[in-house]
C-alpha cells in the first residue's frame, strides 16, 4: 500500500511500471475535461475510470482484487477509505463475476483520508473499503481509480 500526494510520485518512480503511468495519468490529466467513463492508458494493463457519486454513510464490505492494483484519487471531494492486510479479512461467500476482480470480505481497516491531492495505491494483499464520507454525511464526489495490472510481464 502507499499513501501520499500525487505531488511526491517521483519518490515512487520503478517500484511498478505500471503505478509509474497511472501516478503520471493522475498528476498530468485535465479531469474538468473528461467526462465519467473508461479511458485506456495502456490498454488492459492500464486503464482509468473516472466516476461521479454520492459518498456513504459506511461500506461494511471491503474489497480485493487479484489481478489489478487500484490506485484511488479523488478529483472532488473527499472520502474515507479504510485500509487492513487483506490476512485480516474474513471473506464472503460471494463469487467473482466470470472475468471480473473484486472480491468482498468483512472485517475492519484503518481510515485514511483520500482527497486534497492525494491517492491511496492498494495491491492484491490490501483490503479496502472505500466511498465513505468523512464526517458521516453523503455529499458529492468525483473519482479517478487507475487499474494497473500486477503482473504487467
Amino acid at each position: 500500500m502507499i499513501y501520499d500526494l500525487v505531488k511526491n510520485r517521483a519518490i515512487y518512480r520503478g517500484a511498478h511500471k505500471g503505478l509509474d503511468m497511472g501516478l503520471d495519468f493522475l498528476a498530468n490529466t485535465d479531469f474538468s475535461k473528461l467526462a465519467d467513463g473508461r479511458y485506456d492508458i495502456d490498454g488492459g494493463r492500464v486503464f482509468a475510470n473516472v466516476m461521479t457519486y454520492e459518498t456513504k454513510t459506511a461500506n461494511p464490505t471491503p474489497e480485493a482484487h487479484k489481478k489489478y492494483i487500484d490506485i484511488q484519487y479523488l478529483i472532488e471531494g473527499e472520502e474515507l477509505i479504510a485500509v487492513a492486510p487483506l490476512c485480516e479479512m474474513e471473506s464472503l461467500a460471494v463469487d467473482c463475476p466470470e472475468g471480473g476482480d473484486i472480491w468482498l470480505y468483512h472485517g475492519k481497516g484503518e481510515p485514511l483520508t483520500v482527497g486534497r491531492g492525494r491517492f491511496l495505491a492498494v495491491w492484491p494483499e490490501d483490503a479496502h473499503a472505500p466511498g465513505v464520507a468523512p464526517d458521516g454525511v453523503p455529499a458529492h464526489a468525483r473519482k479517478c481509480v487507475v487499474k494497473v495490472l500486477v503482473d504487467m510481464d
